[in-house]
């Protein structure tokens, strides 16, 4: 029976990065994502390329019910090897500001409610074969409070929190949980994530390519390393908050994270 990895996110950034990944170690690979047209081209892309089934199922991940429906027809005759749990939204802008509820809620809906329900799904699916290896795509935003993107910064502290306790609790069942936690990464997050104009931390600190990052995660997630973070500084920072006050932390990030000096 093939075994296949299902990647959501998928249409661009890091998400097409490991759907390339997962096509070229073997696996036939489901696509999910919001853009129907993005998924079928990089679908026929795959398929010339590696000699692979490629599916696409295209799923609005802020709608709790859509989620369950993805998981559905995921599983329906197939064996889940690897789960690449890549979507996500982000919001830049003053929390005060009741306009940007809208994109809050939406991106408590993907990066919490659908992660968690379809992290869930494929743990009890794997826990039925004995093995597969899930990645989730955190972020170096999950181990410190974010001013200006509070909400995305509380939601990925929820999902490396969540990867770091079934990372635990499931060692001995053939099940690998990696959290991968990136920093500033070239893709095209920032330009989607409610704001005008790059953030201060886009002009002075160079973006990271999203291949390589994609890479060392698929590599992390292969080795069965609890948590991956790419790049010297970044390892930096991570470490950072545990060492400096919280009020410090919160105080520098949010500098960074404002669109003008």
């Amino acid at each position: 029976m093939a075994i296949w990895a299902l990647v959501t996110g998928a249409s661009e950034g890091l998400g097409r990065e490991f759907a390339i990944l997962a096509a070229k170690s073997g696996f036939d690979v489901i696509l999910s994502a919001r853009q129907e047209e993005k998924l079928q081209r990089l679908a026929h892309e795959l398929h010339r390329a590696y000699h692979v089934a490629v599916e696409v199922i295209p799923a609005d991940l802020s709608d709790p019910a859509e989620a369950e429906r993805l998981w559905t027809e995921v599983v329906q005759g197939r064996e889940i090897g690897v789960f690449i749990n890549n979507a996500g939204l982000g919001r830049n802008g003053a929390f005060a500001d009741p306009e940007g509820w809208p994109r809050e809620a939406a991106s408590i809906g993907v990066n919490v409610v659908a992660a968690t329900a379809l992290l869930k799904g494929a743990v009890t699916h794997m826990s039925q074969t004995g093995s597969g290896h899930i990645l989730n795509v955190a972020s170096l935003a999950g181990v410190m409070p974010g001013p200006q993107m509070a909400v995305y910064h509380a939601t990925k502290a929820y999902l490396l929190s969540l990867s770091e306790a079934l990372s635990s609790e499931l060692k001995g069942s053939g099940i690998r949980v990696t959290a991968l936690c990136p920093g500033v990464t070239d893709t095209a997050f920032f330009d989607a994530d409610g704001g005008t104009g790059a953030t201060i931390i886009n002009r002075i600190l160079p973006m990271a390519n999203a291949e390589k990052v994609a890479l060392a995660g698929w590599q992390g997630m292969e080795k069965g390393r609890r948590i991956v973070v790419p790049g010297v500084l970044n390892r930096i920072a991570f470490v950072m908050p545990r060492v400096l006050p919280r009020q410090m932390v919160a105080a520098l990030t949010g500098m960074l994270l404002r669109r003008r000096w």
